[in-house]
């Protein structure tokens, strides 16, 4: 698929002038930390040393006083508390947080995760009757809740508080509860970014504080705050990189049993980064509530021993290779269904359905199509009667705006701006999908239909090597203290011309490149790089020069550890 190269806006000349005399770094350097609002030592000092001292205070949250008083009450009158939270990463992470900080000190606590197939997402009706017939009188709704309006309603009218800690886009009708979400109306929150198990921790750091114990005594929970950082795909600033930066050290430094039976069993070696996160811890989590359930998941996070988490954390990993088997065979039938459809090859927009695909996978299927036809997409499969499925988008595309318009199909729906849940009746399938298109077909332009990759600034291979002395560069030093990346501060992206290959390039599965490759200019300068997916182009790398847009990391092999480039696209003269 052609991509278009979109170069970000230049710093201009005087910051990039100060930031190398202040900072004492090369001038791409200076270009990626002004182009990231970085302008002086400050502001250098802040970014590349996190403090958690900059932690927000929890209070500033609109209604975390009333929440910190009802937890307080209903533990000092005994209480039963129920910890609900949704079956993805993000939920199963913070009921995992909640419920290991409030069992240190109290005991009438239990926790409750939906099934994804009798109930769907967020608040149910069962998850509620649960909590009635077992006389829990709080639940901590985490992840989910603020659009649960019909059901948090009917547990209030049987007794049953709710504390809703949800980072999700509120509707224009709020449940009757204690809401703490940075996106509500009138919340002064500064940070609005935060994931579901984020909200969380902000509820456990004001309970801490009313506790007046330092905050040391919650700082071994933030390795599940990354965790869901990292898999929730939520922005990487702010409040969330310094949470994700000290959740990072943690995870790396000591992380919980079952992180380290998961990695283990991923074969996952090194210091973690997010990408670590997200294709390695990430999928198995998800895994659980996927194909069995999210209560396994619960269980593999708060184990204490060995003993706990073999036979969990093995089902866990046989669960995800399940649903990798199942996600390669439902995006192969959809891909199917797209090229036999010429409406569909045609439209702004990818609606498919098949009442026998797996529910569980949908939204990674959904995933996989846009790689393949660049236009927000939406899987659908039956389940309970209905039509349920996952929305995902591209760039400049708000898809849980874009469903809105669509509501009056819908029974009910909820996401983000990339991604987004659904569910209707099945006889409005066919409308929905007209419907959708057309909402497409009015705020898509067609260069927005074709993937773009963001690049940061043009080096050449001398830059990365430059006074190096030995050892890693200096240069890539330098960048992997910009980490962790993720959405708002991704690996700074980079364009080199006139690569050429040294002759010892090949072809690896009939489909990925790995590269040997000099710029002409400097031909002393040898890098190795690999190139993903392009195995077609290896013809005309062997005998041309090109361009590559690309990323730069470590490759460990052997025992050593060398630079290598990532490489996102190639481009030759005439193309």
């Amino acid at each position: 698929m052609d991509k278009r190269w979109v170069y970000k806006k230049d710093t201009d000349q005087d910051t990039i002038v100060r930031l190398i005399e202040q900072l004492g770094v090369a001038k791409p350097i200076a270009t990626i930390l002004g182009q990231r609002d970085i302008q002086n030592f400050e502001a250098a000092k802040a970014f590349f040393r996190p403090n958690l001292d900059e932690l927000h205070d929890p209070f500033e949250m609109l209604n975390m006083v009333l929440a910190v008083e009802r937890i307080s009450t209903a533990i000092l009158n005994q209480e039963n508390i129920l910890i609900y939270g949704d079956y993805d990463v993000d939920g199963t992470t913070a009921v995992a947080l909640m419920y290991e900080y409030l069992t240190r000190e109290y005991e009438q606590v239990g926790y409750y995760i939906p099934d994804r197939y009798k109930e769907g997402y967020g608040i149910s009706r069962a998850g509620v009757d649960f909590a009635i017939d077992n006389s829990f009188t709080l639940v901590i709704a985490l992840d989910c809740g603020i659009k649960a309006v019909g059901e948090i309603t009917y547990a209030k009218e049987h007794g049953v508080d709710f504390i809703v800690c949800d980072h999700h886009l509120p509707g224009e009708e709020i449940p009757p509860a204690i809401i703490l979400n940075p996106k509500q109306k009138d919340c002064p929150y500064p940070f609005k970014e935060l994931s579901g198990c984020g909200v969380g921790f902000k509820l456990v750091q004001a309970l801490n504080s009313v506790d007046n114990q330092p905050l040391d005594e919650i700082l071994p929970l933030l390795d599940l705050v990354v965790v869901s950082i990292g898999a929730d795909i939520v922005s990487m600033t702010g409040e969330n990189r310094l949470l994700a930066y000290f959740g990072l050290k943690l995870l790396n430094q000591s992380p919980r049993i079952g992180f380290k039976q998961i990695l283990e069993l991923s074969n996952t070696k090194g210091d973690l980064s997010i990408m670590d996160v997200v294709f390695s811890i990430a999928p198995r989590i998800n895994a659980a509530g996927r194909i069995s359930s999210g209560n396994k998941a619960v269980e593999l996070l708060l184990a204490q021993s060995f003993d706990e988490v073999e036979e969990v954390s093995k089902l866990i990993n046989t669960n995800n290779e399940t649903r990798k088997g199942l996600d390669r065979s439902i995006t192969q039938e959809a891909l199917e269904v797209i090229e036999q459809d010429d409406w569909l090859l045609n439209a702004k927009s990818t609606v498919v359905f098949n009442p026998d695909w797996h529910k569980g996978v949908v939204g990674i299927v959904a995933s996989r199509l846009i790689e393949k036809h660049y236009r927000p997409t939406i899987v659908l499969t039956e389940s309970n009667g209905e039509a349920v499925g996952s929305a995902r988008s591209v760039k400049g595309f708000n898809i849980h705006d874009a469903i809105a318009q669509c509501s009056d199909l819908l029974t009910q729906f909820g996401g983000h701006y990339f991604a987004a849940g659904l569910t209707m009746p099945l006889d409005n399938v066919t409308a929905f999908k007209m419907k959708f298109n057309e909402v497409a077909q009015d705020w898509l332009t067609e260069d927005m239909l074709v993937p773009e990759i963001e690049i940061d600034t043009e080096i050449d291979f001398r830059d990365i090597f430059e006074n190096q002395l030995g050892g890693m560069p200096k240069f890539y030093r330098v960048l992997k203290q910009l980490a962790p990346f993720g959405p708002d501060n991704m690996a700074p992206v980079f364009v080199s011309r006139q690569v050429k290959d040294t002759g010892y390039s090949r072809l690896l599965k009939d489909e990925h490149v790995k590269l040997s490759i000099r710029q002409a200019e400097y031909p002393e300068i040898i890098i190795d790089a690999i190139a993903f997916g392009f195995g077609h182009l290896m013809p005309r790398i062997l005998k041309e020069p090109f361009d590559i847009v690309y990323t730069i990391a470590e490759n460990h092999w052997q025992g050593r550890t060398s630079l290598q480039l990532m490489v996102k696209d190639i481009r030759f003269a005439d193309g």
